[in-house]
């Protein structure tokens, strides 16, 4: 199975965001600040290898806490 965000997702999301293409796993590509944005929607897309290839999608909601307040 592969991961991969989705085609709705902005290229500017992507980039703050790193997705493992083999294991799904999702982390920070760096600082991410809470004055600009307060959570993400990324929509992740998991392709199987198969003949037709099958593919599922799956939203993960992604909340920031503003560690100042």
């Amino acid at each position: 199975i592969r991961y991969s965000f989705s085609d709705t997702i902005s290229s500017k999301a992507q980039d703050l965001f790193i997705l493992d293409k083999k294991s799904g796993e999702i982390r920070t590509a760096g600082a991410l600040d809470f004055e600009d944005v307060q959570s993400y929607d990324l929509e992740i897309e998991a392709r199987d290898q198969g003949t037709p290839p099958l593919s599922g999608h799956c939203s993960v909601e992604l909340e920031e806490l503003d560690v100042n307040d």
